[in-house]
């Protein structure tokens, strides 16, 4: 369910994403915060299961308050979870399965995005968002090194329309438009100067006034500005460049010479995008005109500024970059939560992917994979003398935390759910047995098509056990201003 969030200013966010959830709460215990910064960390390593890694560190402290009533020592429930985490994640390599994708072949990677995106805000087109988050990262993806940069991948979001308008551009959306309107709104085989320095006369560095007291000396005052101006764009046109990108804004009359010079020319633009821009295209960022050289410029197939919606709103699509395959996701919606929190849910599945093509093993979800850690770890407990097998087995029912909340979710009868999909684990030797979440009227994980990536799913485990450990051998929680 998506939850609503009202901020200290009036700001409203409706999201069900854990982790924007988590850092919207104002959260002031500091075990609190450590479950923030764990819900924080997942969403940076993985980009999913946010919500999961907090309900599983939750359950796992839950059981460790029983076993520390029963008088176990704090340190020994630490290291029976540090056990259990060890089989559960050898028990989630080996249930693990490989699946083979390729450039041409982009099915598997498809079906665990709309897994990802079946909880989310974008599930009534979760196949064309899917589709379109794995082609951005396929763009980009460098499959020889299993490697993803996904400082390529830019989503821009943009209010109006509607969300099956939502689109994949191969380069870049910048939200601005040609300065002047007379001045060419298409150019190809574009060669840009990226330029942190302002069309602007030097200011002088003294608080001195320029007196004025002849019309001589005003015409020699203006005819010096004009220099300046024309000095300018001239250096910008002996280097080659097409298109001028600022950083800076520039005066009416920077304007009008560059339309004069046909140089088209946007002005500005961010820091992040333009960083962005001359990654893509392989430019240089110029702080100062005199530098402006050929080598120095940016190239790309094509630049062009297109109008949409009822109020003709403008944009600049850069594409076909020669340097790098920069992507962008242009997102519309019909509001301004619409958008975002659609932004949020396609990253979660553009780093699925890109997990993926890290590593492409998968287990299955609806709980199957908990369920089957869970029963790899009771059976293990078995076989320690020690007081540690509580901890193991307390670790093993706190695992089942994930699909009895899966069940509760979906209006099932949790306990008994779990206990019946368990036993048929035990007896049918199938770790793909999960919640039938959807009423399918199949529990079988791989039927239903429903996939996690191994190594979010270890990662979840790893974190929650980690945190867990950190908040056990904690003595006691003391602020700066109590020590003092």
């Amino acid at each position: 369910m998506d939850k609503i969030l009202q901020s200290g200013d009036g700001d409203i966010t409706i999201t069900n994403d854990g982790a924007t959830i988590l850092e919207r709460m104002e959260v002031e215990h500091q075990i609190g915060k450590l479950l923030v910064e764990l819900s924080r960390s997942q969403d940076y390593e993985i980009g999913d299961g946010t919500t999961g890694v907090v309900v599983l560190a939750g359950a796992l402290l839950e059981q460790a308050e029983t076993l520390l009533d029963r008088g176990i020592h704090p340190l020994r429930i630490a290291e029976g979870y540090e056990m259990a985490s060890k089989v559960a994640i050898t028990e989630l390599e080996r249930i693990s399965e490989e699946f083979e994708f390729s450039r041409e072949n982009i099915e598997p990677l498809v079906q665990t995005c709309c897994t990802t995106l079946s909880s989310k805000i974008v599930n009534r087109c979760k196949r064309e968002m899917a589709e379109i988050c794995v082609k951005a990262v396929m763009g980009v993806a460098d499959l020889e090194r299993k490697d993803v940069n996904l400082d390529l991948i830019k989503l821009e979001g943009k209010v109006g329309g509607k969300l099956e308008d939502t689109c994949l551009v191969n380069g870049i959306v910048l939200d601005k438009d040609i300065s002047h309107p007379q001045m060419r709104k298409e150019i190809e085989d574009a060669k840009i100067a990226i330029l942190t320095c302002p069309f602007e006369p030097p200011k002088p560095k003294t608080k001195h006034k320029i007196d004025i007291d002849t019309p001589e000396k005003y015409e020699e005052l203006r005819a010096q500005e004009a220099k300046y101006f024309t000095d300018m764009v001239q250096q910008c046109k002996d280097s080659g460049a097409t298109l001028v990108v600022c950083q800076w804004g520039f005066d009416d009359e920077a304007n009008h010479l560059l339309m004069q010079a046909d140089l088209p020319a946007i002005r500005w633009v961010g820091g992040v995008e333009l960083e962005f821009l001359a990654i893509a295209t392989g430019g240089r960022i110029v702080p100062r005109f005199q530098e402006l050289t050929a080598d120095k410029l940016g190239k790309a197939g094509s630049v062009k500024e297109v109008a949409f919606g009822t109020i003709k709103e403008r944009m600049i699509l850069v594409e076909d970059c020669k340097a790098s395959k920069a992507v962008t996701i242009f997102v519309r919606g019909g509001n301004k939560m619409m958008v975002d929190e659609t932004k949020r849910s396609l990253h979660d599945a553009i780093c699925v992917a890109r997990n993926l093509v890290r590593s492409n093993h998968i287990v299955y979800g609806g709980g199957s994979a908990e369920i089957a850690c869970g029963i790899a770890v009771e059976a293990a407990a078995d076989s320690i003398p020690g007081v540690e097998q509580y901890a193991m087995r307390a670790f093993s029912e706190a695992l089942e935390s994930v699909p009895n909340a899966l069940a509760e979710n979906s209006g099932l009868p949790p306990i008994e759910t779990v206990a019946t999909i368990k036993a048929r684990q035990l007896k049918e030797k199938n770790f793909c047995l999960g919640i039938d979440c959807k009423e399918t009227g199949t529990c079988d994980m791989k039927e239903q098509g429903v996939f996690e990536t191994m190594v979010g799913k270890i990662q979840q485990v790893s974190l929650a056990t980690q945190v867990v450990k950190m908040i056990l051998k904690i003595d006691d929680v003391i602020t700066a201003e109590a020590a003092y």
